[in-house]
């Protein structure tokens, strides 16, 4: 899976340079080459028309661009131009043509391998939507494989006098069937999708069933927090209320995990970077790898108990019979062990506790899952002891099922 992080909040169409060096000085190596982020939104609506205007804005996107590479940034990915969520700000399609068609040379020119192209939102009759944009992706089907580009289509929010709601490819058939037809018109692969959590928090939609419907046609994932009313970008995990998150974290990971996917996953935080004393920045970015990281190893979770032919729990509580609802079939245990010497012997979800004194006779490559919260002591515990294997953690957060109870008949 790559990983990619998106620049709108940590440069700015001014003076874009320092945000770019503050991504090169992080561990993110690779880029989303965002060209909306040179046309904001309340200069293109009134200067959408002026031919010196736009001559003058390609040219600061071929700047940009070269500010990547002058880092030694890779941009996989491009973004499009757009017109936001109001169908009365959107111009027409003639001219949307021209600057998405601009978009596909400009992101060919970076080395983009694939591009987030909005579609048309000028008109609300879906019939309608559908027919007009179908004509579009189609006729920009040569220069993107001129490129060797996969545009992406995204998941939309929709404004009603400012509430954002659930807009164009928000529904999974929807988005399956916009993405399928336009392959079977195109005579290959030439469409993917993209989920953006961002128009999807405010709307309250259903990621899971989208996630799980798209299965391989998705290719970018763009996670971000919201607080769940509006057009915001946070850093994952700081958009929460009441002691919760406004993002449905849970089904995210869940369906990601589920599909096994492994495209492009960008993080985009534009409002928190943009709230960040500049200061700060290099504390900023540090937290953001760490959030990334965190998701990854949620979403890879069932790749990383794949990869090893024998593995053995620490741990007989309720972690460890998640572990074994949700995985014990497909990734037996040899045996579980935990520092409760009370319950050596027992059993727990047909797996015998042992002392943790007998993991010193596992083979070398046997790898050891930690199922305890206590992950940073019983990981100190194990290298204390010298053992040579594998130590991996399991986490049952973003678990299809979760048994959070006790058996009295355990006793535990």
């Amino acid at each position: 899976m790559d990983i990619l992080c998106a620049p709108d909040g940590l440069s700015n169409w001014e003076y874009p340079g320092q945000g770019v060096k503050d991504i090169a000085g992080s561990a993110f190596k690779q880029a989303v080459f965002d060209m909306a982020m040179m046309f904001p939104l309340y200069k293109l609506r009134k200067l959408m028309d002026d031919a010196a205007w736009r001559q003058v804005r390609w040219q600061m996107v071929r700047d940009f661009g070269e500010k990547f590479v002058g880092q030694g940034i890779k941009l996989p990915l491009g973004y499009a131009p757009h017109w936001g969520y109001a169908a009365a700000d959107w111009p027409s399609l003639t001219l949307y043509q021209e600057y998405v068609r601009e978009s596909i040379r400009q992101a060919g020119l970076q080395g983009c391998r694939q591009l987030v192209i909005r579609p048309w939102l000028g008109t609300e009759d879906k019939a309608e939507l559908w027919r007009v944009n179908k004509e579009l992706y189609l006729s920009l089907l040569s220069l993107a494989q001129k490129y060797k580009i996969m545009i992406l289509l995204e998941n939309q929010a929709k404004s009603i006098n400012g509430h954002l709601v659930r807009g164009a490819m928000s529904e999974a058939a929807e988005a399956v069937h916009w993405v399928d037809a336009l392959n079977e018109a195109a005579g290959g692969k030439a469409f993917g999708f993209c989920l953006n959590m961002g128009n999807s928090g405010p709307c309250g939609l259903n990621v899971y069933d989208l996630v799980v419907a798209l299965e391989k046609r998705l290719q970018a994932v763009i996670i971000c927090d919201s607080d769940a009313t509006g057009d915001r970008q946070l850093l994952p995990f700081t958009g929460a209320g009441k002691g919760a998150c406004e993002t449905d974290w849970l089904n995210v990971i869940r369906s990601l995990r589920e599909i096994g996917f492994d495209g492009l996953l960008v993080l985009n935080m534009r409002d928190t970077a943009a709230a960040f004393p500049p200061l700060l920045r290099p504390q900023l970015m540090k937290l953001a790898e760490e959030v990334v990281r965190y998701i990854l190893w949620q979403i890879d979770m069932e790749k990383t108990l794949a990869k090893y032919e024998q593995r053995v729990l620490f741990g007989a509580g309720n972690m460890c019979r998640n572990y074994m609802s949700c995985y014990g079939e497909n990734y037996p245990p040899l045996f579980t062990c935990d520092n409760n010497p009370k319950v050596w012997g027992r059993e727990v979800c047909g797996l015998t506790v042992h002392n943790p004194e007998d993991l010193r006779d596992l083979p070398s490559d046997c790898a050891i899952f930690i199922c305890n919260i206590y992950y940073r002591e019983i990981e100190a515990q194990l290298q204390e002891m010298g053992l040579k294997n594998p130590i991996e953690f399991f986490n049952d957060e973003c678990l299809s099922t979760m048994y959070a109870g006790k058996l009295p008949e355990e006793g535990f």
